[in-house]
């Protein structure tokens, strides 16, 4: 790792231009999960959340290549991603203005933990190939990405909380990584070939649906045992 090397910065910038561009729907959930905290806990949230998730991130790309090829992964991530989307739009469904404690900071963190490793499956080969091999530069990078990530998050929070709309929509971003992810297991490309680019954006479309749906509906059946 040489320093001075024009090549070590051009691909340290490689690493963490990939890691921004595809850190895109991670900040999403981040900012999700974050959302029903006091003001105090999301920044700690945020934080700790986006700096575990990059170590994660940082052992997921060591072996990400070898674990891609396990069927049934992506399914199993799939259904996690499906289950994540409702519950965001749940916890969405607050009404009685009260703050989780400690142990929603705790609740959203492992959130974003649980989401951002099933998100990051596709993700870090890309940020791998810009490593070249090289752990350290591999290292280096993904940490100086951490305080990009948290601007990010800490942003969409904000919006979020001015425009309630772009909570569905985050949860529908959920759904329909998740149908893709399902529709490019191992498993499904084995039995029925490479599928075509189109059948896997209607999977896509199909989980963004499922999820928002499903979520709606638990929320009007939650709003109408508060009334009852």
């Amino acid at each position: 790792m040489d320093l001075s090397s024009g090549a070590f910065w051009a691909a340290l910038g490689s690493i963490i231009l990939a890691n921004i561009v595809l850190s895109g729907d991670n900040a999403v959930v981040i900012a999700l999960a974050a959302r029903s905290l006091p003001p105090q806990q999301q920044k700690q949230a945020i934080i700790w959340g986006s700096a575990a998730a990059i170590v994660m991130r940082i052992v997921l790309t060591l072996i990400a290549v070898e674990m891609l090829k396990w069927p049934w992964l992506k399914v199993i991530g799939a259904l996690l991603l499906l289950y994540i989307g409702v519950s965001l739009l749940l916890e969405d469904e607050g009404g009685d203005g009260e703050h989780h404690e400690a142990g929603g900071m705790l609740a959203a963190i492992r959130t974003i933990l649980v989401a951002d490793l099933v998100m990051s499956l596709d993700n870090v080969l890309a940020v791998a190939a810009a490593a070249k091999g090289d752990t350290p530069l591999l290292v280096i990078g993904l940490a100086i990405s951490i305080p990009l990530i948290v601007f990010g998050s800490t942003l969409l929070l904000k919006v979020m909380q001015r425009f309630p709309i772009i909570i569905t929509l985050g949860a529908a971003l959920l759904g329909f990584l998740a149908g893709e992810m399902m529709f490019t297991d191992p498993a499904v490309t084995a039995r029925f070939g490479e599928l075509p680019h189109d059948v896997v954006n209607a999977a896509g479309a199909v989980g963004a649906v499922l999820v928002v749906a499903v979520g709606l509906w638990l929320q009007k059946r939650a709003r109408e045992r508060a009334t009852a």
